[in-house]
């Protein structure tokens, strides 16, 4: 009788990284450049593979597909992080609140599958070198691609159904600086346990695939690196393999302390430096560990630069 007269929320106050207003305005300058170079770097990426043909081959497809992904995942939630910096009332509608998690979570789950993608390019590269262009034809690379916005897109979807059947009545704050997934189980007045299970299933299920397919991908490159006795083609894998090989570990670290190392339901909320990481920073340090490790991008980038200058 209490849940029946008890008053629907339909609006929510985000609590944001900091309470303390000392820190609002250095934040927001901070985040705001990291931001703005986040997006630059992301969509100069984008530019420079489209701009060049000599990087229109899988590789460099499935990176500007990165680079787009992650300028999605950084634009969903940094816009809004840096406006709560700046105003009073930080309240964001239930409507609101489901879209910003809806769009998280696509991107989110595309970029996993894509470096999952990148992943098997190199393997393909490095292990068979002389089937590279009969097995990575434009279309497999394109199916991988397709395969891999759908597959976010599911994945989203299946977690949105599931929300849209909670309600919330007592609480109307959310600890976190975005609309995510646990902090508003959290605060539902609805049983949630379905919830957790679809979400740990899910995710333990996606990562598992993902990351496996990384390692067994990258250990057989390990292994045909070291039988080569060239120092010269050691190097040139390496360097070939190295950029990926960073960011897929700075991408799966706080992914699997968030949701496949889940505290209990009733524990603190998520760490929110996990959630900065992986939302803002990497999309941040992306476009700059690709561009630097790769020899290709920076002579493309120097002769675009050298062009528009002439």
């Amino acid at each position: 009788m209490e849940k029946e007269n008890a008053t629907l929320l339909t609006e929510f106050v985000l609590t944001g990284l900091t309470r303390q207003p000392e820190w609002k305005i250095p934040l927001f300058l901070a985040f705001l450049v990291i931001y703005l170079i986040t997006i630059v770097g992301n969509l100069g990426l984008i530019a420079v593979i489209c701009n060049d043909p000599h990087l229109h081959i899988p590789m460099y497809l499935f990176l500007g597909n990165l680079a787009f992904v992650d300028t999605w995942l950084s634009s969903t939630v940094t816009p809004n992080m840096l406006v709560n910096f700046l105003i009073e009332s930080q309240m964001m509608s239930l409507s609101e609140c489901m879209v910003q998690f809806f769009s998280f979570a696509i991107s989110l789950t595309t970029e996993s599958f894509l470096l999952t993608a990148m992943a098997y390019d190199r393997y393909v590269a490095i292990c068979k070198p002389l089937l590279y262009p009969v097995i990575m034809t434009n279309e497999l690379c394109i199916r991988l691609l397709i395969l891999s916005f759908l597959g976010g897109f599911l994945h989203a979807t299946i977690h949105e159904g599931f929300l849209f059947r909670l309600t919330f009545c007592n609480f109307s704050i959310i600890n976190h600086f975005y609309c995510d997934i646990i902090p508003l189980l959290k605060i539902s007045c609805t049983d949630t346990s379905i919830n957790y299970l679809m979400l740990y299933v899910f995710a333990a299920l996606i990562q598992a695939f993902t990351i496996l397919t990384v390692l067994v991908s990258y250990i057989s490159v390990l292994f045909t690196i070291l039988k080569k006795k060239s120092v010269k083609g050691i190097r040139k894998a390496f360097s070939t393999c190295g950029a990926h090989l960073l960011s897929v570990f700075l991408y799966y670290g706080p992914l699997l302390f968030m949701y496949v190392l889940p505290a209990s339901p009733q524990a603190n909320d998520p760490d929110m430096v996990d959630s900065l990481f992986y939302t803002v920073i990497i999309p941040f340090l992306n476009p700059i560990i690709y561009s630097l490790r790769n020899k290709q991008v920076i002579d493309s980038l120097k002769k675009t630069v050298k062009g528009k200058v002439a």
